[in-house]
């Protein structure tokens, strides 16, 4: 793909510059939970300021449904990211209007302003010219700076452009980077590990893998439904049974192609996932029928190991099992930590998926890999080859 015109390009010295960042983090009582997306925003925001820049944020936070919800509101996230930057950020409780206008004719050169969630209004996520005209007035310059955004074709993503001087931030840039990696030329060994609930939600991006990869492991939920499509039997595990000959298509593919296919050799199985005290392990990948599975077993984690230490390339997105309850977590902590070992040897490893990026952090190695990707959706969807909305209205060089 072409390359974006890049942030450092545009004069934007002593300029009033609208940049477009994915502020969409967890709250818990009006406390920011996971700062990544923030932390990952500042690299373009240290440079707009030693360029003296006016700095006009807009983010969305959730899904308010067009109208103003104090619950999403991204006043807190103000706060947060004051604290990163170690300067105060100003929040105004609306994203058009004259209180903008206002705020904005204050600003002093290096300073910044958050403005509230777009998504307040209904015209954000219609697309809509006139809600994007109104945004754009406040500014000379537009930075697009929301990977996770991107695959959206809303107001702030795909209309801006058009309406302002633009080019893609450095988070943008670096996303767009190593994922083109991943879905252009990978260095082989390339190694690609896929897991969470459903297949549904990742068919399109495992039959473009299946291009590309030497090894595809699959783990989490989603590995039942191969189990099952290949006659072994699963137990009450989560299965999509209208999936079941798309599976089997894949698994004769990846045959076809002499692609090694890994699925579970061994599993965690529970009577109920509430009762963690019930936790056992099978010795083969079939699970007894009133019980289910939660994570990998022992043998698969092991099978594991050989593809990744072999790999140049590795991309992994979803976790191994239900990693958020700690008794089942261990195949997706330790596939973390393999990840880890293999980046720091040199393998380039990606990782995207919001469960994903949960787990490299919470296996405390996430400053170890390659590239956290901020934008699970915007990641699949540009790996399966589709055209980003907010991508193609930028101007490239």
């Amino acid at each position: 793909m072409s390359q974006l015109k890049s942030v450092k390009q545009l004069d934007v010295r002593g300029k009033r510059v609208l940049v477009r960042v994915d502020y969409n983090v967890p709250l818990d009582n009006g406390t920011v939970t996971d700062d990544t997306r923030l932390t990952a925003s500042l690299p373009t925001l240290h440079y707009l300021r030693e360029q003296k820049a006016r700095i006009i944020l807009i983010s969305h936070l959730g899904r308010p449904k067009g109208k103003p919800d104090p619950k999403y509101s991204l006043a807190p996230v103000a706060r947060r990211l004051g604290m990163l930057l170690k300067t105060p950020v100003e929040f105004v409780s609306d994203c058009i209007g004259p209180g903008v206008e206002t705020a904005v004719k204050n600003l002093k050169e290096g300073n910044l302003v958050l403005l509230e969630n777009l998504r307040y209004y209904p015209h954000e996520e219609k697309n809509d010219v006139q809600f994007a005209k109104d945004l754009a007035k406040n500014a000379d310059f537009f930075v697009q700076d929301a990977f996770g955004a991107v695959h959206r074709a809303h107001a702030s993503t795909a209309q801006l452009p058009a309406l302002l001087p633009s080019a893609a931030g450095f988070l943008l840039s670096k996303e767009l980077e190593f994922l083109g990696k991943v879905r252009g030329n990978p260095a082989k060994p390339f190694v690609a590990l896929v897991g969470g609930a459903k297949v549904s939600d990742k068919i399109s991006v495992l039959e473009k893998l299946l291009d590309k990869v030497d090894t595809l492991a699959i783990g989490g939920a989603m590995a039942y439904t191969f189990l099952l499509a290949q006659k072994i039997p699963v137990g009450k595990s989560l299965v999509e049974t209208d999936k079941l000959d798309m599976a089997r298509s894949l698994i004769d593919k990846a045959k076809t192609k002499g692609i090694s296919l890994l699925l579970p050799r061994d599993h965690m199985i529970v009577k109920d996932v509430k009762d963690e005290a019930s936790a056992t392990y099978t010795e083969d990948p079939s699970i007894p029928g009133d019980w289910l599975g939660v994570d990998i077993g022992p043998n698969s984690i092991q099978h594991l190991a050989g593809p990744i230490q072999s790999a140049k390339t590795l991309f992994w997105n979803g976790p191994m099992g239900i990693f958020e309850i700690e008794r089942y977590s261990r195949g997706t902590m330790e596939v973390a930590r393999m990840a880890a070992q293999a980046a720091q040897k040199g393998t380039t490893v990606v990782i995207g998926g919001g469960d994903s990026v949960a787990a490299v952090q919470s296996a405390g190695v996430a400053d170890q890999i390659t590239h956290i990707s901020t934008g699970g959706g915007a990641s699949l969807e540009f790996l399966e080859g589709k055209t980003l909305p907010g991508v193609a209205a930028l101007p490239t060089i």
